[in-house]
């Protein structure tokens, strides 16, 4: 938020919350930062009228009164991009809130500041061009070892090109530090570790790309029936108790994101100090190092002002913007948009703006756009691949999803992992609904899983939604008469689909081996439930009764794989495949080999695709 700090001064006029009206003669700029009051309350100015501006203030607001003075900056709400981002936690409007401990304490007081990127610290600079080089924004200069996981990549910023005529050995430097300078048609610009950008701007990228590998989370529900891809949106809605914040968590701790940006959006105190006291400990499945190293923490819990809750998803993705045009894949998790929505709401009505859909302002559809949006798979200035996933948690009242947040989202997303409260009452996690949910990216990830395995996974994936779609339709039946009453048939139908959602939906977040499952051992997996379903069904036809077949030893194995089976040693399911394939043969004489292998096998067991 540089700028030309106390250009000019203005007056208070009238106080609402964290709404204040004030007059200058020299006039406010829109989107500027100022500082109101004798304690330097940090505001924005989102609205203008003549003279009077309207402001809302990212800090306590109270004891404003009129008259008070409003120092005016010159320079719109920005972020400071630059080494010391990684590992830190920060609030809304980035300030970092260890600093703000150490000055005052647990609570934060008004006015209280500090730098947003570390002014003293020396980080080590290592060149990658030399002088006389022609340079455009978003190239890279020149690297900092941010953290054992994250490369800082010191980038031109956009809008800048000419002639490198200066750079700096390699060496320790602070951020303020002129590392290099750029001879361009308008004259000098010196260049240092640090940049700022305006975060209701999106920063400028070469090209979008469509999405083509999907973002694994190790969560076999979301991976294989309704992945996600690098890039792309989605959305968790469900009400209280669901799992909404359990399952972010276990998306920042195992998706194969570069860097995770979590956003604590008016969160609860309590959850947001389990991510703050858990990430330090986890540790990242892929390099072994603490999590936290690849990880930037957005802190702005419910008890924080609420004009700051509405900044934070935009201080959020600015930078994940940043670190998306070095060349990395970035997820940002916001937790929960419902609650920046309510803070849009208390502000609009306290602008005594128009309501629309139950008190939110007329503009919600339109913010949520212009943070969705941000997301996507990019050719970045300097040519290099990045991507920014958004992943955002919605909280419906009552778990009501036809209220206005949960129905403009669903507009703007392409992935819906829809919660359900009987799934979570029956302690089954994660308890993303399979008939309710969807995702427009499976068929875009297809050939990657293809290239990946040799599978199909489009084909297993119709099989199993099979069994789950003729299951939902006998539940309520299941529920009248029970599943003793059904014929055989249903009943293998009712056990197939019990299986695929015990043994592979399923998943244990506080299991070692089930916590986290990768891409082979889940395609593992859900082919071998699959073949006993599917051999199953057959020999019911054939006249078996259902109960046999649960009573097989493999059954049980089926169930048990996800949690003693390990993903360095996947290849343990083939061996399973072959010894049920074997008990059904020596238990069921009518089973003939031949036929199990035919062409036909598929479409007479009723499992083929649709």
């Amino acid at each position: 938020m540089k700028g030309e700090v106390g250009q000019h001064r203005g007056s208070v006029l009238w106080v609402n919350g964290p709404v204040v009206r004030a007059r200058s003669e020299h006039g406010f700029r829109m989107l500027e930062v100022v500082k109101v009051g004798g304690a330097g309350l940090i505001g924005e100015v989102i609205g203008l009228d003549g003279s009077v501006a309207t402001i809302q203030v990212y800090e306590d607001s109270s004891g404003l009164r009129p008259g008070d003075a409003v120092e005016c900056s010159g320079a719109p709400f920005s972020v400071e991009l630059g080494p010391g981002l990684v590992t830190h936690v920060i609030d809304g409007i980035q300030r970092p809130l260890e600093r703000l401990l150490e000055l005052a304490g647990v609570f934060i007081q008004r006015g209280v500041a500090a730098p947003r990127l570390d002014r003293e610290r020396q980080w080590d600079f290592t060149p990658r061009l030399e002088p006389g080089q022609p340079v455009r924004g978003g190239e890279i200069i020149g690297v900092v070892p941010e953290t054992p996981l994250v490369e800082h990549r010191i980038l031109v910023p956009p809008g800048v090109a000419g002639t490198l005529t200066e750079i700096r050995p390699a060496g320790a430097y602070t951020v303020d530090a002129t590392i290099a300078t750029v001879q361009t048609e308008t004259g000098e610009v010196k260049l240092t570790m640090c940049q700022e950008w305006e975060v209701r701007r999106p920063r400028p990228a070469a090209e979008r790309l469509a999405p083509a590998a999907p973002l694994l989370t190790g969560q076999r529900v979301i991976d294989v029936f309704f992945p996600i891809a690098k890039g792309g949106t989605a959305a968790i809605p469900g009400g209280f108790g669901t799992g909404k914040t359990v399952t972010q968590h276990n998306l920042a701790k195992w998706c194969d994101a570069d860097l995770i940006i979590y956003i604590g959006c008016g969160e609860r105190g309590n959850e947001m100090t389990g991510v703050l006291t858990a990430f330090p400990e986890l540790k990242d499945p892929r390099s072994g190092h603490p999590l936290i190293e690849r990880t930037i923490l957005v802190a702005n819990t419910s008890n924080m002002p609420v004009a700051a809750r509405e900044a934070s998803i935009y201080t959020g993705v600015a930078i994940a913007e940043y670190f998306r045009d070095m060349g990395y894949h970035v997820a940002v998790l916001a937790d929960s948009t419902s609650r920046w929505a309510e803070a849009l709401r208390e502000i609009s009505g306290r602008l005594e703006e128009m309501p629309a859909e139950e008190g939110f302002p007329a503009y919600l559809a339109t913010r949520l756009a212009e943070f969705y949006e941000r997301a996507g798979r990019v050719r970045t200035l300097s040519g290099a691949e990045g991507s920014i996933t958004i992943i955002g948690a919605v909280s419906p009242p009552g778990g009501d999803f036809s209220e206005p947040v949960t129905q403009h989202t669903k507009r703007f997303v392409r992935c819906f992992w829809s919660l359900d409260k009987e799934l979570a009452s029956a302690r089954f996690f994660p308890a993303i609904n399979a008939m309710e949910s969807y995702s427009e990216y499976d068929r875009a990830v297809a050939d990657w899983w293809g290239e990946q395995s040799g599978e199909n996974l489009v084909d297993l994936r119709d099989r199993a939604r099979h069994y789950l779609r003729e299951d939902a339709g006998l539940q309520k039946i299941v529920r009248l008469i029970g599943e003793d009453s059904l014929p055989d048939e249903q009943r293998m139908v009712v056990m197939a689909a019990r299986l695929i959602k015990e043994g592979f939906l399923q998943q244990n977040a506080f299991d070692a081996v089930d916590m986290y499952a990768l891409p082979a051992k889940q395609l593992k997996m859900l082919k071998a439930i699959l073949r006993f379903c599917d051999m199953g069904m057959v020999l019911v036809r054939k006249g078996i009764p259902a109960y046999r077949l649960r009573e097989l030893r493999a059954f049980g194995e089926l169930q048990r794989m996800k949690e003693t089976i390990p993903n360095e040693e996947a290849g343990k399911i083939d061996t399973l495949i072959g010894t049920m394939e074997e008990e059904m043969y020596r238990e069921f004489p009518i089973a003939e080999r031949e036929f199990f292998g035919a062409a036909a096998f598929l479409a007479d067991a009723g499992g083929g695709q649709e």
